[in-house]
């Protein structure tokens, strides 16, 4: 096989090699240094915050959910009350597609690693051109964000609230399965 033809499969897995050591989740860290990814609140009156967490498409959706409540505990805590409460709540999905050419399909550039196909088209046959298109990987990106407004007070937790968390307690539960910014 010759050197020219093996370049771009050279190329394609080099850069794929690159770009798997670079990828990693999103730590917990606040949005906007350098990155969109990460945490970011606002309080909204005495007693209610909004408070968000955006994940790169390596990030979980569970990853993204631990840090939005780790955040809401954090602000709970700040702002010197004992407990928080989720109003409103909700993780968006977002989903794209990335299609990229098979670095072992043939084309006119280069021979693929398979048998030796030649097409038919307008009653001839041609090695030069495949009626089905370029052989593609497609694959599907995932990326979740976690918004929700808070309300906190002070003393115990509301009794019987599924949505009230003592801020205490989740920052000694989630704060070691966070992964933080070096």
């Amino acid at each position: 096989m010759k050197t020219r033809a093996l370049k771009p499969v050279l190329l394609a897995m080099t850069a794929a090699l690159a770009l798997s050591a670079c990828a990693t989740a999103t730590p917990y860290a606040p949005a906007g240094q350098g990155s969109r990814y990460g945490y970011a609140d606002a309080r909204v009156d005495q007693t209610h915050f909004r408070v968000s967490f955006a994940g790169n498409s390596m990030t979980s959706r569970e990853q993204v959910e631990m840090g939005l409540l780790l955040r809401a505990a954090e602000v709970t805590l700040e702002s010197g009350h004992d407990w928080f409460a989720t109003v409103n709540r909700a993780t968006e999905r977002d989903v794209r597609y990335a299609a990229s050419p098979d670095p072992f399909y043939y084309d006119r550039y280069g021979p693929y690693w398979g048998p030796s196909w030649r097409y038919y088209r307008r009653g001839l046959w041609s090695p030069w051109h495949d009626p089905f298109g370029p052989s593609m990987d497609i694959r599907e990106i995932d990326r979740y964000e976690a918004l929700a407004e808070i309300v906190v007070g002070n003393g115990p937790k509301p009794a019987g609230d599924p949505n009230a968390f003592d801020a205490r307690e989740v920052v000694q539960n989630l704060g070691p399965r966070v992964a933080r910014a070096m």
